[in-house]
């Protein structure tokens, strides 16, 4: 397989873990198996950009000018962040002239905002962090929003939900460049809890497990996803939360297929 170059844009108010978790997940790669990946940074003129949460970062190159040594890369990678709310007019331009040149289109949580500013997501299946599905929806109504899964392919364009679901669709773009022994690798490496399927749900069940008001419900939800398969009828439930089954709620938990 030839190198295949990949250039993650970077702006001020860029989310660090947008471009640092799935950095990573091709850093990796590139050390279990050299000559697989050129990562490049770059922001519009080549200076430090102050990410969201005050690092600092010092790309690569500038997107503009003669020294873009990475004008046409395999993967273009677009970050999120609240660099995105109000973008610069300057890197839609780029990205609507340099996207469609890319074999590989990605965004990590809110960088969907920007190439569908640039229009490169009309037309196609796309999703973003949760709390902006709404809005992207309302937005760019050219857009076929997906609100549920972590990614999303389309074809050439892969779109990831949330922040750390950037790791996941970077394995998965590892899996389809190198092989699913190299991914797994990687995510043990990285300590991730586990690979996930692009269709799974941004809301898993443990999360949802945590959203009870009052800590007996919590406690009692928690149980019924780690015991499935025990007794989860009302009375049973009600006498792990020291309730009676008149004021106990019915379980709103459902048994994994």
């Amino acid at each position: 397989m030839p190198q295949r170059t990949l250039l993650f844009v970077v702006f001020d108010g860029v989310q660090s873990l947008d471009v640092t978790g799935p950095l990573e997940v091709f850093a990796g790669a590139e050390a279990h198996t050299p000559g697989t990946y050129r990562i490049r940074t770059a922001s519009l003129d080549g200076a430090p950009v102050r990410t969201s949460s005050g690092l600092t970062l010092v790309p690569d190159e500038a997107l503009t000018g003669a020294r873009t040594a990475a004008a046409d890369p395999h993967t273009l990678l677009v970050p999120g962040g609240e660099g995105t709310h109000a973008p610069d007019p300057r890197l839609v331009d780029w990205l609507r002239a340099h996207g469609p040149r890319a074999e590989r289109l990605v965004s990590v949580c809110t960088g969907a905002f920007l190439l569908a500013a640039a229009g490169l997501l009309d037309g196609r299946r796309a999703t973003t962090h949760w709390a902006y599905c709404e809005q992207l929806a309302q937005d760019r109504p050219a857009v076929r929003v997906e609100p549920e899964p972590i990614y999303v392919r389309d074809g050439r364009i892969a779109t990831s939900a949330g922040v750390t679901s950037g790791i996941d669709l970077a394995l998965a773009l590892v899996e389809e460049d190198l092989d699913r022994d190299a991914a797994l690798c990687l995510a043990r490496h990285l300590v991730v809890f586990l690979r996930r399927p692009g269709n799974q749900a941004q809301f898993s069940v443990q999360l949802a497990a945590q959203t009870a008001l009052r800590e007996p419900l919590r406690d009692v939800q928690r149980w019924i996803t780690e015991h499935p398969d025990t007794d989860l009828s009302v009375d049973a439930l009600a006498a792990r939360a020291a309730l009676s089954p008149a004021t106990s709620p019915a379980p709103s938990a459902t048994r994994p297929v």
